[in-house]
C-alpha cells in the first residue's frame, strides 16, 4: 500500500515518476506483480507465459541504472507484458495457435526491442485468441473478465484487457485488425489506442491479416498510453509499411485544453441500434467536451455496412496467406472458425477482392474529407454492454461488434477507446474517438482532458 492506494493500480506514469525519484524500486514493484500474477492468474488465465527470472534481472539493472542517474525515459524499470504474437527472442510465441506452440524466436520484434531499449521491464507474454481471429483454440482456457466472469473479455487482445485491467502489468502491448484492441479495452473498462496504420512498427508480430493490423498500446490512462506510444512509434527499416513522419512528444501534448476543438457526431450511425445507456454515455461524453470549450458539430459519415463485410473478405484472404506454411497441411491443428476463415481467404475469387479494395478506398476519401470539417469524431465501441459467455455464440450470427471498429482498420485511421461509464450491472462501457491519419497527439490530448474531469478510468473490479 502507498498511502492507501494499492501499487499495482498506480498509473503508469505514476510509477515511473516515483522510481526516478527512487520513492520506489524497480526489483520492488516487479516483485509486486509478479506475486500478484501468482496469486490471480490461476482464475484469471491473462498470462501464457511468465518470464520471471529474466524480468526480476531487468529491474535489478534499472534500478542500478537509475541510481546512477541513467535515465532512458518514462517506461524505465516499469513492468509490462506483450500479447503473444510479437516476438521475444528465446521465449515462445505462439500467436494463440498449436501450430506454432514451440516456435521460439531468435530475436526481438521492434516494439519488443523498443520497450526493452526504453528499460521497460517484461513480464511476460499474453493470451489471445487462435490467430488473434474470434475465438481461442480448444485448447486453451480464454481469459476470465476481471469484472465478471460471466462475461466477454473482448476479442483478440484478451489477455492484454485482463491483465491491464487487473492490475497485472502497468501496460500491454495488443494489435487491432478489426477491433482487437478496442474490444477487450472496452469491455475491460481501461484505455486502447489503435493508432495511424504503419505508425508503429509490424516487424516482429505474426499478422492475422497483414493489411489491416496496428500495433498499439493497453493502459489504465491516456497519459500512460501517451508514453508508450512515444516509445514504440515511428519509423522501421525492417517495415517498409511504417511511416517516415517524426514522432512528436504525445506526452507534452498533454495540456488539458481543448477549446475550440471541433468533435463531430453522426447520431445515425452512432446511436441508430444502440443500446440506451451507451447512447446516453455518449452523450454524457459529449457534454463534458462542450463544457471544457469544445463544438460538437453534426456530420453524416460515408456508408460502413457495405465495407464492413468486405472486412471479412480482406481479412480472410490476408489470413491465407500468413498461414500458407502451416495450411492446409495441419489444417486439422486449427479451431473451426479459423480454419473456416482461412479457406474461405483461399477460395475467394480475385474479382471480388479487387471489387472490395476499390470499395475501401473510397470510403477513405470519403472520411478524410469529413476531417475537413471536424478535429475527431466521436463513436460508440460497442452497440450494447458486453454479452455473456453463453450470449456469445448465440449473438455472433446476428449481432456483429464490427460496426464501429473495422470500417477504421480499413480507412488505417487512428482511434482511443476511453473507459466512459458503465451499464446498469456495472460493466464498463467504452466509447473512441477517432482522427485523422497521425492525429494521434489530438486524440490523446482530448482523451486526457476526458480523464482529467471524469474518475472511470479510476475504477477498478473487485478482485
Amino acid at each position: 500500500m502507498l498511502r492507501g492506494r494499492v501499487l499495482h493500480y498506480l498509473s503508469l506514469t505514476e510509477v515511473a515518476a516515483r522510481l526516478r525519484r527512487r520513492e520506489l524500486t524497480a526489483a520492488t514493484v516487479t516483485r509486486v506483480l509478479l506475486d500478484r500474477i501468482q496469486t490471480l492468474d490461476g482464475r484469471l488465465h491473462a498470462f501464457v507465459t511468465l518470464t520471471e527470472a529474466e524480468a526480476l534481472a531487468d529491474a535489478r539493472r534499472a534500478d542500478d541504472e537509475l541510481a546512477h542517474g541513467r535515465w532512458r525515459g518514462p517506461l524505465h524499470g516499469v513492468p509490462v507484458a506483450l500479447k503473444d504474437l510479437f516476438d521475444t527472442a528465446g521465449v515462445r510465441t505462439t500467436a494463440g495457435t498449436v501450430v506454432m506452440a514451440d516456435r521460439v524466436p531468435e530475436h526481438d520484434a521492434t516494439v519488443t526491442a523498443r520497450l526493452r531499449a526504453a528499460g521497460a521491464v517484461v513480464l511476460g507474454k499474453l493470451a489471445l485468441t487462435e490467430g488473434a481471429f474470434v475465438e481461442h483454440h480448444p485448447t486453451v482456457t480464454p481469459p476470465v473478465n476481471p469484472w465478471s466472469a460471466a462475461h466477454w473479455t473482448g476479442v483478440s487482445s484478451s489477455g492484454s484487457g485482463v491483465a491491464v485491467a487487473a492490475g497485472l502489468c502497468f501496460a500491454a502491448l495488443g494489435t487491432d485488425t478489426g477491433g482487437s484492441i478496442r474490444f477487450p479495452s472496452g469491455a475491460c473498462g481501461i484505455v486502447g489506442l489503435k493508432p495511424t496504420r504503419g505508425r508503429v512498427s509490424r516487424h516482429g508480430a505474426f499478422p492475422f491479416a497483414a493489411s489491416l493490423d496496428h500495433v498499439g498500446p493497453m493502459t489504465r490512462t491516456v497519459a500512460d498510453a501517451a508514453a508508450v506510444l512515444g516509445v514504440i512509434a515511428g519509423a522501421d527499416p525492417c517495415d517498409p509499411t511504417t511511416l517516415r513522419a517524426p514522432v512528436p512528444d504525445y506526452t507534452a501534448a498533454l495540456d488539458g485544453d481543448v477549446r475550440g476543438l471541433r468533435i463531430g457526431v453522426d447520431r445515425r450511425y452512432a446511436c441508430d441500434g444502440v443500446a440506451p445507456v451507451i447512447v446516453a454515455t455518449l452523450d454524457a461524453l459529449l457534454d463534458i467536451f462542450r463544457t471544457l470549450g469544445a463544438e460538437v458539430r453534426p456530420v453524416v459519415l460515408p456508408p460502413a455496412d457495405a465495407l464492413i463485410d468486405g472486412w471479412i473478405a480482406v481479412c480472410a484472404a490476408d489470413t491465407a496467406l500468413a498461414h500458407e506454411p502451416f495450411f492446409p497441411a495441419r489444417a486439422d491443428a486449427y479451431g473451426s472458425p479459423l480454419r473456416a476463415l482461412i479457406e474461405h481467404g483461399r477460395a475467394l475469387p480475385a474479382t471480388e477482392l479487387a471489387r472490395i479494395l476499390l470499395a475501401r478506398e473510397e470510403f477513405s476519401g470519403s472520411l478524410a474529407a469529413t476531417f475537413e470539417e471536424v478535429d475527431l469524431l466521436v463513436a460508440p465501441t460497442l452497440s450494447r454492454s458486453p454479452p455473456t459467455l453463453t450470449e456469445v455464440a448465440r449473438l455472433l450470427g446476428t449481432w456483429s461488434p464490427l460496426r464501429f471498429t473495422a470500417p477504421f482498420n480499413m480507412s488505417g485511421s487512428p482511434s482511443l477507446t476511453l473507459p466512459a461509464g458503465v451499464t446498469g450491472d456495472g460493466l464498463p462501457i467504452g466509447l473512441q474517438l477517432i482522427g485523422r491519419h497521425l492525429s494521434e497527439d489530438l486524440l490523446l490530448r482530448a482523451g486526457d482532458a476526458f480523464q482529467r474531469v471524469t474518475d472511470w478510468h479510476r475504477r477498478h473490479p473487485a478482485l
